[in-house]
């Protein structure tokens, strides 16, 4: 099949968004300048897209004001919501005890340094702004304290949420976003959506530990899947496993610095593994939550984007990029959305609407994406000073990957040393770090560990590391 021209692909890219609700009638189009330097490309493509959209009856030019969209004649609607299928009931297995462990043992030391969080440094948050305009927010609704929110959450952020989908070509539609308490209960609700206790799911290997704990709760049966520092998901593995006699009802992904490995995805993986998904009745969720973290300019694809048969359900955060104190995540289930909406609601009702607004203010204003490209900058740097201490002060042999955006560092210790016995040793001088033995249930990861660099590098963290190298040392 031939690949249509780029201004009718663009062209394309609008009308979607127009049929989705996330553009509305009277809203202005990017301008001409506008969809150049966001689409980057030429002036006579941006007009040909202009062009295509008047042909299709959805825009309208207003002289010496700009493009608008218009409500067209006709406008084909979107595919009939489709209840989830029966679900059948398997058997219970265990999925990771370790991890609790670990958590427990991490909070009852005394940590000076820690290095197992995947969050920024407070100070690197917009934390004056986002206290300033929770104040505005009191002062214009004196009643907001005193009044429940809605189950779905803010409208004004869920726009926001959905026009910023847009750059990477994600259509969500507002009125279909829920907004959670963060990605942990967005997942949550995906699989109480979609699953019954045990049922199959299929995750990557090594994954985040929050989800084998999610998992878990849910007693549902894993199934781990081979994943790269560089490409993520092994595919090949997948569709071995697809292939299989048993039934993998759901896979979960995170397509874009998967953590722990800080891996991206390349586009052709992220649209067969989509197919793949469709092909074999397996749902995929999909967790963005680092997505804005990544080093670059434009934003890169989501697997939503390459979801033809609403299969994808979307889950992301602004945990790790705008304030963990506020909890907002969000989820987009497609077809699975009433159902979604009726667990948040029997779950935890709506979420606090005082965190909502403050966002969703800052985040209309230029002045989000400017706070954005610093802190990518900051955590840039950030990595690469901790990458180098730890090649420094680390045993022979020690590995680091080199993720291209994110908080987190994946490093692969000589095969003698212990993650776990590592990490006792380190909480016994006051650093806490990741062992990679609770990235898996499969126990392949043990000398491996995760460290996070999401605090300016120190003097303190420059020696902190020094200590945990000699550590090793000893260990070895």
């Amino acid at each position: 099949m031939n690949t249509p021209p780029l201004y009718r692909q663009l062209a394309n890219h609008y009308l979607d968004a127009i049929r989705s609700g996330t553009l509305k009638t009277g809203e202005r189009l990017p301008s001409i300048r506008l969809m150049m330097e966001k689409h980057a490309v030429s002036l006579s493509t941006a007009v040909q897209v202009c062009r295509e959209l008047e042909d299709c009856g959805v825009l309208e030019a207003r002289p010496r004001s700009g493009n608008y969209i218009r409500q067209p004649d006709t406008l084909p609607r979107s595919a009939p919501i489709a209840l989830a299928p029966a679900l059948d009931t398997r058997a219970y297995v265990g999925i990771h005890e370790q991890v609790c462990a670990v958590l427990k043992a991490s909070q009852r030391a005394t940590i000076k340094v820690n290095f197992a969080s995947a969050y920024c440094a407070p100070e690197l948050y917009p934390l004056k702004t986002l206290q300033d305009n929770m104040i505005k927010s009191l002062r214009y609704n004196a009643c907001l304290l005193g009044t429940a929110g809605g189950a779905c959450g803010n409208s004004a952020l869920r726009n926001i949420l959905a026009r910023r989908a847009l750059a990477s070509k994600t259509h969500l539609a507002p009125e279909r976003i829920v907004i959670t308490n963060g990605a942990t209960e967005a997942i949550n609700l995906a699989l109480r959506a979609v699953t019954r206790p045990g049922d199959t799911v299929a995750v990557e290997s090594p994954t985040f530990y929050g989800l084998l704990q999610i998992l878990e709760s849910l007693n549902l049966r894993v199934l781990e899947v081979p994943a790269s520092a560089h490409t993520g998901l092994n595919l090949q593995a997948l569709q071995r496993l697809l292939q299989g006699p048993e039934r993998v009802k759901v896979l979960i992904v995170i397509p874009n610095l998967q953590n722990p490995l800080g891996s991206i995805m390349p586009d052709a993986n992220k649209a067969r593994l989509v197919k793949l998904c469709a092909e074999h009745d397996t749902v995929l969720i999909e967790d963005d939550t680092y997505g804005d973290l990544v080093d670059s300019e434009q934003p890169l694809s989501t697997l939503k984007h390459w979801d033809r048969t609403d299969n994808v359900i979307y889950c992301a955060s602004l945990n790790k990029t705008l304030a963990p104190g506020m909890r907002l995540g969000w989820i987009s289930a497609g077809k699975w959305h009433d159902r979604v909406e009726m667990l948040k609601h029997a779950q935890s009702r709506g979420c606090e609407a005082l965190s909502q607004l403050a966002a969703s203010e800052f985040m209309r204003t230029p002045s989000y994406e400017r706070y954005l490209r610093r802190l990518r900058k900051t955590l840039t740097q950030q990595r690469q000073q901790m990458s180098e201490a730890i090649t420094r002060y680390f045993p022979l042999g020690t590995r680091v990957n080199n993720p291209q955006g994110g908080t987190l560092l994946w490093v692969e210790l000589p095969r003698r040393h212990s993650s776990i016995a590592f990490f006792h040793e380190a909480l016994k001088v006051g650093i806490q770090i990741s062992p990679g033995d609770i990235f898996s249930n499969a126990r392949r990861f043990d000398h491996f560990v995760r460290i996070g660099c999401g605090a300016p590098y120190s003097p303190r963290i420059d020696e902190a590391v020094l200590t945990l190298g000699r550590l090793l040392q000893h260990q070895g």
